[in-house]
């Protein structure tokens, strides 16, 4: 479903400031294959996951989302093909609209644009029962702005437009980062669901470890634009952070004493 390969990417090339981005990357989800990435601030996790979505085309190596090479393809295009959450619940969003106005936006991601109501009677009932999924309350609010709502409702709502209309590829960039433990956990479990729900491909970039080891199929850690160790199915159920670390310090020759250390 999503294929990367040889992805190149240099900033400022020719400069003191030159930095490579990412380093000939090769990388393929199947179809409904979850996967979880780490590393520390640098090791081109964001880059990453810009130019799956096209916000950042690369400099040489191809972009394939369900056989369809998308390199050059911009991030407007290819957001009918995608749903991403963002870290800052503040983003992804439109506060000033209403809940029921912002789904709708959601909605028509997908669709043909034209003239026409956004928000009909039987879209209401079907937005209704979407927010019900979500076990907020959200369902009874759908006229209130979305600026009003918590950080935790805020991403639980951007988590459900982003996947309501089942995107070929799933792209969540820190998204409980922001939120208090209790808030993180919600939305962990909601991802958990909806990802479930929907076999949807996902990537997912976390710097909680455990959260990378608790969710997906399989994980990769990154470090100066490269994948230096992956882990899938038993492998990845057998993982520690402790371990984690401890692979970490084996590749890199240094030597961490935690998560932190490792992933800012």
């Amino acid at each position: 479903m999503l294929r990367l390969n040889q992805l190149y990417k240099v900033f400022n090339e020719g400069t003191p400031d030159e930095k490579l981005a990412l380093q000939n990357l090769q990388l393929e989800l199947k179809k409904g294959e979850f996967l979880t990435v780490i590393g520390s601030n640098g090791a081109g996790k964001s880059t990453l996951m810009n130019m799956v979505a096209g916000k950042l085309l690369p400099d040489a190596g191809e972009v394939e989302i369900d056989g369809q090479n998308v390199s050059q393809v911009p991030e407007h295009v290819r957001s009918r093909m995608i749903g991403r959450v963002f870290q800052d619940p503040m983003a992804g969003t439109a506060p000033n609209m209403t809940i029921e106005e912002n789904l709708a936006i959601a909605f028509g991601r997908t669709n043909t644009r034209g003239f026409g109501f956004g928000v009909t009677k039987k879209r209401k009932g079907f937005f209704k029962e979407k927010l019900e999924s979500l076990h907020l309350g959200l369902e009874d609010r759908m006229n209130a702005k979305v600026g009003m709502l918590s950080g935790g409702e805020r991403q639980a709502l951007s988590l459900l437009m982003a996947t309501f209309t089942e995107p070929k590829i799933l792209l969540l960039d820190e998204h409980t980062a922001a939120l208090d433990p209790s808030r993180a956990e919600l939305v962990t479990q909601l991802t958990k669901k909806i990802v479930g729900q929907y076999q949807l491909t996902t990537l997912m970039v976390t710097h909680n470890m455990q959260q990378a080891l608790d969710l997906g199929d399989s994980l990769i850690m990154m470090d100066k634009g490269k994948i230096i160790f992956e882990a899938g199915g038993v492998n990845k159920q057998k993982l520690t952070v402790e371990k984690l670390l401890q692979e970490f310090q084996r590749i890199k020759g240094e030597k961490m004493n935690n998560d932190r250390a490792v992933l800012i």
